[in-house]
């Protein structure tokens, strides 16, 4: 016999990816706009990737996620709160269900994005998550040389998770 009446064999099943941005200036929703797209791009046929804001993602977002981008914007030496109400809301969810996804991280800041990018580390370390590239820190204007290595990070992501590599 095949599958069981209603599921889809594993190949066909969807990969999704979620990108869970905050950007209250704009400049954090370009990067995030630029990852998205480059994913979308470097994904199979059966991937998708989903962007949502911090405040409309939750939980239930991420059941069935092959994996997640952050991106935040760096505010008082630390995350946005937006990005951090999101992290509280599914801690726990995740924890729970035994959640360890791969991510990604993107900051964006004026003068700094340590303390943005130590705030996000410890936290997604408590549920097992593991960094799979290295964080893109955009400190100041952004750059073209910014802006391809937002690109890069969306389809190296992506393409990481789908090939197994992550």
């Amino acid at each position: 016999g095949g599958p069981a009446p209603g599921l889809l064999p594993q190949e066909r099943r969807l990969i999704k990816f979620l990108v869970v941005f905050h950007s209250r200036a704009g400049h954090t929703a370009e990067l995030a706009r630029i990852v998205i797209e480059a994913a979308r791009s470097a994904a199979g046929p059966r991937s998708e990737v989903v962007g949502l804001d911090c405040f409309e993602a939750g939980a239930e977002d991420l059941a069935g996620a092959a994996g997640i981008l952050l991106g935040t914007p760096a505010r008082f030496g630390y995350m946005s709160g937006a990005m951090k109400d999101f992290l509280e809301r599914i801690y726990y969810s995740c924890l729970e269900a035994g959640l360890r996804l791969p991510y990604g991280l993107f900051v964006k800041g004026d003068t700094d994005t340590s303390g943005a990018v130590q705030s996000v580390e410890r936290i997604v370390s408590g549920l097992a998550w593991r960094r799979v590239l290295p964080v893109l820190e955009v400190v100041g204007e952004t750059t073209e040389e910014q802006r391809r290595a937002a690109e890069e990070l969306g389809a190296a992501f992506v393409a990481g998770v789908e090939s197994g590599v992550f």
